[in-house]
């Protein structure tokens, strides 16, 4: 199984719009759990949201302002990222498991990670 992250970049103000993408290989989305996560320097690695079936959660400090989804046909999981604020800025990761979960530690596959910056 491989996941590839990718759609990182720069936004130069707070409020501006990103989509990462998460193209899984290697298995199918039934009975999975797709999970978004972000680390930033120095920090642990924080949960941001998982989607599994119609099942979707996120972390309260992107509530209303991140959307995660999938697209079957095309095996990718996004992450629709608005509102943006310095504070978002991090290396995200996607991630696989079976685990409906909120913890790092409970997926098993990652993506290589894709940089977010957020500049005010």
């Amino acid at each position: 199984v491989q996941l590839q992250a990718s759609g990182g970049g720069s936004v130069q103000q707070t409020g501006g719009s990103l989509r990462l993408s998460c193209a899984v290989s290697g298995r199918t989305f039934s009975n999975s759990v797709m999970g978004w996560f972000r680390q930033d320097s120095g920090k642990e690695r924080e949960f941001v949201a998982v989607i599994s079936g119609r099942s979707t959660a996120y972390t309260d400090s992107v509530k209303d302002r991140f959307t995660v989804s999938w697209d079957r046909a095309k095996n990718t999981v996004y992450l629709q990222m608005n509102s943006l604020k310095p504070e978002d800025t991090a290396v995200y990761y996607c991630a696989s498991g079976y685990k409906y979960s909120y913890f790092a530690r409970d997926y098993v596959y990652w993506g290589q990670g894709t940089l977010v910056t957020v500049s005010s």
